[in-house]
């Protein structure tokens, strides 16, 4: 009997996105190949500290997004540097230093998807699913995405990127001329809709940057794109594969943080879109390039805008993306052929094969 891998579900985290990482931990946790994996379950509560908990009771109202909650344990954990890596150390007397073989980490937003936690798990020498410590801190930051996405010559909205400093020298004025009105504010790095507002007036503007403040210390003032959603996942380290396209079709304004995780009839979705094999064609391929452009490895879920006239504009990039029941990333391909715990079977192969590949390289001259 071949030995089970030990998975380290890594989850929760301090940011503002703590409790979609809880729901979409635990369908992972859920769906996972039981025979295959030993899981070991890490929760990052609000203030970062970290738990080991027991594959029960590890979450309060687990399944109520309002009130779903991290129970934290006694049995807090640090990982450190060893010569062959994978260590848990325990802070306690109660636990045994654990090795670990992968983690995978499915924490949204800062301090999780940023490159915060990819840097800490590569000094600790242990594989970890997803994008490396660069395409991580890339592609959550909004402004140097763009950025990379436009000299790649990949379509892109107009946008302004602004710190607390720098707005002071605009106007309400300057900004709908450069970007017109309506318009959305964001803040730089953060996901899942948290601190967006969309500003169709002058009263709408010191709200909506007051609001993106309290997330970053930078803002994106973007252009509205009319269009319909559509969103493309993306699976690979050196040669990624693509799913077909979905649409969301939200009911709310836009596709809110309510829209997504709390109100069930928030978005319709179709999967997989109703589009002409050329723009399915059009779309996969721009996903892949936006993908590779950012330095991506794993997975991500890239996100369009589609115009009635057929021009795309890649909108965002997630590379941890959400794995809720509802949620996009894992439904496009289960409609492409790939079911959810293959998914996941897959993710940690490219984790592990890219480990074995880093081993390869000489550290010293």
């Amino acid at each position: 009997m071949n030995k089970k891998i030990r998975v380290g579900i890594l989850f929760g985290g301090k940011s503002a996105e703590h409790e979609i990482s809880l729901i979409s931990a635990k369908n992972v946790i859920d769906a996972i190949n039981k025979d295959r994996y030993e899981i070991v379950l890490i929760g990052i509560d609000k203030n970062g500290e970290w738990h080991v908990r027991e594959n029960s009771h590890y979450l309060t109202y687990p399944d109520d997004p309002k009130l779903i909650h991290l129970n934290a344990s006694k049995k807090n954990v640090a990982l450190v540097p060893k010569k062959e890596g994978k260590y848990l150390v325990s802070l306690s007397n109660e636990l045994a230093d654990q090795p670990l073989d992968v983690i995978f980490p499915i924490l949204h937003g800062t301090y999780g998807e940023d490159g915060s936690v990819q840097g800490l798990l590569k000094m600790a020498n242990i594989p970890f699913v997803g994008a490396g410590v660069l395409g991580s801190a890339i592609a959550m930051d909004k402004d140097v995405m763009k950025r990379l996405l436009r000299d790649a010559n990949l379509p892109t909205a107009n946008f302004l990127c602004f710190t607390k400093k720098s707005i002071e020298h605009s106007s309400f004025d300057q900004i709908v001329k450069e970007v017109g009105i309506p318009f959305f504010v964001k803040p730089a790095n953060l996901g899942s809709s948290v601190g967006i507002n969309k500003v169709k007036s002058k009263e709408d503007f010191q709200r909506a940057i007051t609001d993106a403040f309290q997330y970053d210390h930078k803002i994106l003032i973007e252009e509205y794109i009319c269009g319909r959603e559509i969103e493309c996942s993306v699976l690979g380290n050196e040669h990624p594969v693509v799913s077909l396209p979905g649409e969301v079709i939200p009911q709310h304004e836009f596709y809110s943080y309510e829209a997504k995780y709390i109100d069930e009839e928030g978005a319709l979705f179709k999967i997989p879109a109703e589009l002409n094999e050329e723009l399915v064609e059009k779309i996969q391929q721009t996903a892949v390039s936006a993908y590779q452009a950012l330095c991506c490895e794993g997975m991500a879920r890239v996100d369009f805008f589609l115009k009635d006239n057929g021009e795309i504009f890649i909108n965002e990039i997630n590379t941890i993306p959400g794995f809720t029941k509802i949620s996009m990333y894992p439904k496009l391909w289960e409609a492409s052929g790939l079911s959810y715990s293959e998914l996941i079977d897959r993710l940690i192969d490219l984790a592990l094969d890219r480990s074995q590949k880093d081993k390869s390289l000489k550290t010293t001259f």
